[in-house]
């Protein structure tokens, strides 16, 4: 593998000094199958919006999971391998430790338009996020967000004594306190891996999209769907720019490149957090898989545990991260979702309307001349 992106890499940097078109063609990553909402909507979408923003002067060609999965992003962006890349920083909490900080809230989201606005809208302006990025040789260019997480599993929950002694895959620390407040054992592994553990009775199911039922061909190996309030994946860095490449671009460029990526963010979270659950239930349901409403007490409970967890979560960064003003930071965040979350209402999460709201409050303000500089 390391010698694959070697060569592309010298192969990449061939191609940057040959000038050999007119437009800059990026190679851009989504990190996931085609089935996927980060492939299928938000990097395609991408690729057709470059152009447009930016007359011409800016193109994409897409490097699949095959070449470049989730683990191997930040290598593969520094390396230049990839120029645009979907980067997630729970992936890499030592090396992104403020934004990790968010992260850390993802069992609060409800609305998905508006904790990937609040999200954006955070890192674009916490000097300590953008150091993060400069000190990688990123550049941050918005966030998306998942619909609510439910258990998919082999094993019916309904209430917490269901959740005990289950085994659940976690794609996080918020999900992992989760399961073992209610006495399951999380087990962390990458997304892609869920699909043999399931099927091997490695796990008993995961807290995830019920989305991945589809893009993660789950529908063949989960017999029980519980709709719980469990929060959502919101810690996307979804068009991590390489530094090299940014410097490399003018500054109208870069402004094409943000309007590009601002418009395939809200593409990708509504594809994410609104149509494709419903696809993917009607896909469980012709699978014969059941379809649980979690117990009123049980859903309280999680409620609770979830208001509880913010103090946690602040405790938790101060500690792991070393970032000592966590839970004001947390704080100035949750501010973020509660403005973002009344804008969502009010445009009724209309992903072209979003993705206008997002650009004129946050993209609008941004010097291109200097942003990431």
């Amino acid at each position: 593998m390391k010698s694959t992106l070697k060569a592309l890499a010298l192969v990449s940097a061939l191609a940057l000094t040959a000038g050999i078109a007119d437009a800059r063609e990026l190679r851009v990553a989504p990190a996931a199958p085609p089935a996927h909402p980060a492939n299928g909507v938000m990097y395609q979408n991408f690729i057709k919006y470059l152009p447009e923003e930016s007359g011409g002067s800016l193109t994409g060609t897409m490097i699949g999971p095959e070449v470049v999965n989730l683990l191997q992003m930040k290598d593969a962006i520094q390396s230049q391998v990839v120029e645009v890349g979907n980067l997630l920083p729970l992936y890499f909490p030592a090396d992104l430790p403020m934004m990790s900080v968010t992260g850390q809230l993802s069992l609060t989201g409800t609305n998905s338009q508006a904790m990937g606005a609040a999200m954006t809208e955070f890192i674009v302006n916490c000097a300590p996020c953008q150091e993060e990025m400069k000190k990688l040789g990123m550049i941050y260019l918005g966030s998306g967000a998942s619909d609510g997480y439910e258990f998919l599993t082999t094993k019916p929950i309904h209430n917490a004594a269901d959740m005990k002694g289950l085994r659940l895959r976690s794609g996080g620390a918020p999900w992992a306190r989760l399961a073992e407040h209610f006495g399951a054992t999380p087990v962390q592994m990458s997304v892609f891996d869920q699909f043999e553990a399931i099927s091997a009775g490695a796990i008993d199911g995961t807290m995830a999209s019920i989305g991945d039922m589809l893009a993660f061909r789950l529908v063949e190996v989960v017999k029980d769907v519980t709709f719980a309030p469990i929060g959502m994946y919101m810690s996307t860095s979804n068009f991590t720019v390489s530094k090299a490449t940014w410097d490399s671009l003018s500054a109208d460029d870069r402004a094409a490149m943000t309007r590009a990526a601002n418009r395939a963010n809200a593409d990708f979270t509504n594809r994410w957090g609104a149509e494709l659950p419903k696809i993917a239930e009607e896909a469980a349901k012709k699978k014969g898989i059941n379809l649980i409403q979690a117990d009123p007490e049980f859903v309280q409970q999680i409620k609770d545990f979830i208001q509880a967890d913010i103090k946690t979560a602040g405790e938790y960064s101060q500690k792991e991260f070393g970032i000592q003003d966590a839970p004001e930071q947390i704080q100035v965040f949750l501010k973020l979702v509660d403005k973002w979350t009344a804008i969502a209402e009010e445009e009724n999460s209309d992903p072209q309307a979003m993705a206008k709201r997002v650009y004129d409050e946050v993209w609008s303000k941004v010097d291109y001349s200097t942003y990431g500089g």
